[in-house]
């Protein structure tokens, strides 16, 4: 029987997260949404105005025995600037930060270490703002958001935004994707 882990992945717009990680093998599911604030049932406007104190975040359902913590966050890294605080390009405000959300002691664990092995060897020029939180809610955001990349590529932002990103992915990560990419 596979075991499905679950952690959250905030790293600017969902939207690009999203898109990202429904490419790697191993990943069941991927559920955009809002996690970290203090109100309940965020919608997206109030998200975005920065007063609910919400993440953009994704839930990624995994099988952990086909992908691991450290690939998802090497992926994860690999794909947002993990040094600039409550920004991600022209998406600036705390719903915009570089945040996990684990869901086990192993993945806080897995993702103390990866950032610190990340600072140690000076992979970023600037030191790495990335909290590690425990989930504590998820809401799923509103039906137009989930597949959005798959639904909308011809929109510029997408054109523009998301595509390099798949495309890096697809480069360097080749070997992670799931077959029916390749």
């Amino acid at each position: 029987m596979k075991k499905v882990e679950q952690i959250v992945l905030a790293g600017g717009c969902f939207w690009c997260t999203e898109a990202v990680f429904q490419q790697i093998e191993g990943v069941e599911e991927v559920i955009s949404g809002y996690t970290g604030g203090h109100i309940k049932n965020p919608a997206y406007r109030e998200v975005c105005s920065g007063r609910t104190g919400h993440a953009e975040g994704i839930l990624i359902s995994y099988i952990s025995e086909v992908v691991d913590i450290k690939t998802l966050l090497e992926v994860f890294f690999a794909t947002h600037d993990p040094t600039t605080l409550n920004r991600q390009g022209n998406d600036v405000g705390t719903q915009y930060r570089s945040e996990i959300f684990y869901t086990s002691e192993a993945q806080k664990i897995a993702s103390e270490s990866f950032i610190n092995e990340l600072e140690e060897h000076k992979v970023f020029k600037d030191p790495i703002v990335t909290k590690v939180s425990p989930l504590d809610i998820f809401y799923k955001a509103e039906a137009d958001h989930q597949n959005y990349y798959n639904e909308n590529k011809n929109q510029p932002y997408c054109s523009f935004i998301i595509t390099p990103k798949v495309d890096k992915i697809k480069k360097y990560y080749a070997d992670k994707l799931k077959k029916q990419l390749l």
